[in-house]
């Protein structure tokens, strides 16, 4: 098929890459606010296993096009869209375009998480008969976009048209052998799925996180708890990991889209408002134990910090909890330390030059040389298995504060440190 992607978002560049890597030819036009000279620099772009190398691949073969305008005769079987949720008006506009070059059927993929009901609107304004608009939510995971793609578990399609259904199934064909990826919705059911998942997602990460901070107060490990609970078939494990907060781009987002959806209906999401401020409570939670540890007494201390991504795999730091941290601990006067495996640009150009931040290259253990405490806030692998007698030597007191519980506390103490986890005890 020949397919138009327009967007600049993680979804656009792996859809881009994916498609012309089984045949499809792919014209990919990023939105005017990011080009792809920029686009092609960015960190998170760069840090994203392997999709780069895909995208030059699909150029170099000539199954892929990039460019900055989409060519007047261009006469595509499909137009997808994958732009951000501020973007809904250069959705519109785009579509409106289509039409006047378009000769033949085409389908228009809503891929980007705007209002329920827009992929409806979309397809209004196209006003031609044998042209749909579908729904086919993002359903991309930062740190392995390629492989939720080409490998994905389910594709949520919303569609009510069953030509365009068709098209779609024909597009993705490639992607859906080993098992039936598609569950066929309608539209307005896809959109509004798709941002229920992050809902009860962030749900139950922020109930764990309420249940470690019962179990401090009751001397409970909540590790305890939480193999009991997963051990039940009716709950499972997956999400249950207590932390010091959730962050990201898309996952923010999507709270946020799914609560202006319940208030644009009249119906207030109490329950979503509290979990939302649950998370930003935790954010702070590796402070708040620093603090009780030194007794307040913070003024003039180093902290190494371990990790600023929003998730390993990543180097975006979009709502990150390592910002909120640091924010909190420069307020008392606090030096920061900080390393992370991809990330640190991003945090530099946020905070230029600040006299309080230290970014911490290539070692990591670097960062812990005469610092009052490490606090582990992003869980990539590298930090999993530390030498501890090494980060001992390194530290000025030996305390590790692990924001995501990923030490064994007895373990940690037996080798001279002391640990604080998020509702573990040693």
């Amino acid at each position: 098929m020949r397919v138009v992607v327009h967007g600049s978002e993680l979804a656009a560049a792996t859809a881009a890459a994916a498609l012309c890597s089984v045949g499809h030819q792919v014209t990919w036009m990023p939105h005017a606010e990011f080009r792809w000279d920029s686009l092609a620099r960015a960190d998170w772009l760069i840090s994203e296993p392997g999709l780069k190398d895909q995208i030059l691949a699909g150029e170099e073969s000539g199954q892929l096009a990039i460019v900055d305008e989409v060519p007047a005769d261009a006469d595509a079987d499909v137009h997808w869209l994958a732009l951000s949720p501020d973007q809904r008006e250069s959705a519109e506009s785009y579509v409106r375009q289509v039409p006047g070059r378009q000769s033949t059927p085409l389908i228009i993929v809503n891929n980007s998480t705007f209002p329920v009901g827009q992929t409806e609107k979309l397809e209004a304004l196209l006003g031609h008969a044998g042209q749909v608009a579908v729904a086919l939510p993002d359903r991309i995971e930062e740190g392995r976009a390629w492989e939720t793609f080409t490998r994905p578990a389910h594709w949520l399609l919303g569609s009510e048209d069953e030509w365009g259904t068709q098209q779609i199934r024909e597009l993705l064909r490639a992607f859906n052998r080993r098992h039936e990826v598609f569950q066929l919705m309608p539209r307005r059911a896809a959109e509004l799925t798709k941002l229920a998942i992050n809902g009860m997602l962030a749900t139950r990460i922020s109930f764990m996180n309420e249940l470690a901070g019962l179990a401090d107060s009751l001397a409970v490990d909540v590790e305890y708890v939480r193999q009991g609970m997963g051990a039940d078939t009716r709950i499972g494990f997956e999400y249950l990991y207590p932390g010091c907060g959730f962050g990201g781009p898309n996952f923010s987002r999507d709270l946020m889209r799914l609560a202006d959806v319940q208030h644009s209906t009249g119906r207030e999401s109490h329950l979503l408002e509290h979990v939302l401020d649950i998370n930003e409570s935790k954010k702070e939670t590796l402070f708040r134990k620093l603090w009780n540890h030194f007794k307040g007494e913070l003024e003039g201390r180093t902290v190494a910090i371990w990790g600023a991504a929003f998730k390993p795999g990543t180097a975006r730091i979009d709502h990150a909890p390592v910002l909120t941290l640091l924010e909190a601990l420069w307020a008392q006067g606090v030096t920061v330390r900080v390393h992370d495996p991809a990330a640190l640009h991003a945090l530099g150009e946020l905070y230029p030059d600040h006299p309080q931040l230290i970014l911490c290259e290539g070692d990591f253990y670097s960062a812990c040389e005469g610092a009052d405490a490490l606090m582990l806030v992003t869980e990539w692998k590298c930090y999993w298995n530390p030498d501890w007698r090494r980060l001992l030597q390194s530290l000025k007191t030996p305390l590790i504060l692990d924001g995501r519980n990923i030490y064994d506390p007895a373990y940690v103490a037996s080798r001279g440190l002391v640990y604080r986890g998020i509702g573990r005890r040693a």
